[in-house]
């Protein structure tokens, strides 16, 4: 620089390479017409480990620093835009290789904050739907702990409920049953001990043979009584039919009665019955083994020879070994079919008859 100039400061010290290096300490370097002035701009730093330049010494020695690009004589003039540019290209080169692996750290940094982030997130998110999911299945399972306490609750009453159903239904049939056994009791005083031991002994040896005492005292007493009609001729071959079941019953349409004579023994019509000869409405009609004659009867007539039928039906079923009970089962059966026989002989017969 020019003393000259009067001028208090170097105007290049901005970009000055000298004044850089001396402001760093990283060389010794002062001119004996800079030394006063470069002390007072530099701030009197220290430029060496604990000396400060003196400037009452010899002449001063070369540069004894690490070598530097020279960008000019620095002189009382301030440098050209172009050789500061210049000289700030060249510093910003000489970073670079420090710079460059610092904006590497900085962008793997950022890198790795982001990712981090994101993964946070993700696993927020994932714990959240978790949460969520566990929360409905606990729900899930407390609604089918309620269903099972109620169903539980309900099978318990439902079970409670079918023993005393149970335990009624047992106490009413001990009592139906000890009422049964009381009227048996009562009816077997009553019963005519003669009658039940000749029914006994036709069971030992079953036949439809009228010389058993108890098929003789039926047929005395219910069956002959029973068919025994106003037209006696005619009664008298029902009652042979009904004995070698040969006998026939059939139903009458009302449209189809015929008019004409159907026996030499009643002139019958649709209004009079063959067997007692009254004039009612016929809707049966009987046919007597394999003839091709049809009697036409009244429903009382019917219901006589229907009751007739079922006590043999029932005694054929004895004989032929269909019917497997105890005695006592079998004759009153046989009491029952015997009050229809004598029922129906009084006039008494269903009205479907």
């Amino acid at each position: 620089m020019d003393s000259s100039n009067g001028s208090p400061q170097c105007p290049a010290r901005g970009a000055c390479p000298v004044f850089l290096a001396m402001s760093a300490g990283t060389v010794r370097y002062t001119p004996s017409c800079l030394g006063p002035r470069l002390e007072r701009l530099v701030g009197e730093k220290d430029w060496a480990t604990g000396s400060h330049p003196q400037p009452e010494e010899a002449p001063p020695s070369p540069l004894t620093a690490t070598p530097w690009k020279n960008t000019g004589p620095c002189r009382s003039q301030r440098e050209a835009p172009g050789g500061l540019a210049e000289s700030q290209a060249a510093e910003e080169a000489g970073d670079e290789p420090l710079v460059a692996p610092q904006l590497d750290m900085a962008r793997l940094r950022s890198s790795s904050m982001e990712i981090r982030e994101k993964g946070s997130e993700f696993l927020k998110e994932e714990l959240r739907k978790a949460q969520t999911e566990l929360k409905l299945k606990d729900e899930e399972c407390e609604r089918l702990c309620r269903v099972r306490e109620q169903l539980e609750r309900e099978l318990e009453e439902l079970t409670a409920s079918l023993f005393e159903e149970a335990h009624k239904m047992v106490r009413e049939a001990n009592v139906k049953q000890a009422a049964s056994e009381k009227q048996l009791k009562e009816a077997w005083g009553k019963v005519d001990t003669i009658l039940f031991a000749e029914f006994q002994a036709w069971r030992e040896s079953p036949m439809l043979d009228k010389t058993s005492p108890f098929l003789d005292r039926v047929y005395r007493e219910d069956v002959g009584p029973c068919l025994d009609f106003t037209m006696h001729e005619l009664s008298a071959l029902v009652r042979a039919a009904v004995e070698d079941n040969t006998l026939t019953i059939e139903p009458v349409a009302m449209q189809t009665l015929p008019t004409m004579r159907v026996t030499a023994l009643d002139p019958a019509s649709t209004h009079t019955c063959a067997l007692s000869g009254l004039a009612r409405t016929c809707r049966h009609r009987i046919r007597l083994g394999d003839s091709e004659s049809h009697y036409y009867i009244s429903p009382s007539s019917r219901a006589r020879i229907t009751a007739v039928c079922n006590f043999f039906t029932y005694i054929r079923y004895i004989q032929q070994g269909l019917v497997r009970q105890d005695v006592e089962p079998m004759f009153w059966e046989i009491s029952r079919l015997r009050r229809e026989m004598s029922l129906a002989k009084l006039g008494f017969f269903p009205q479907e008859a």
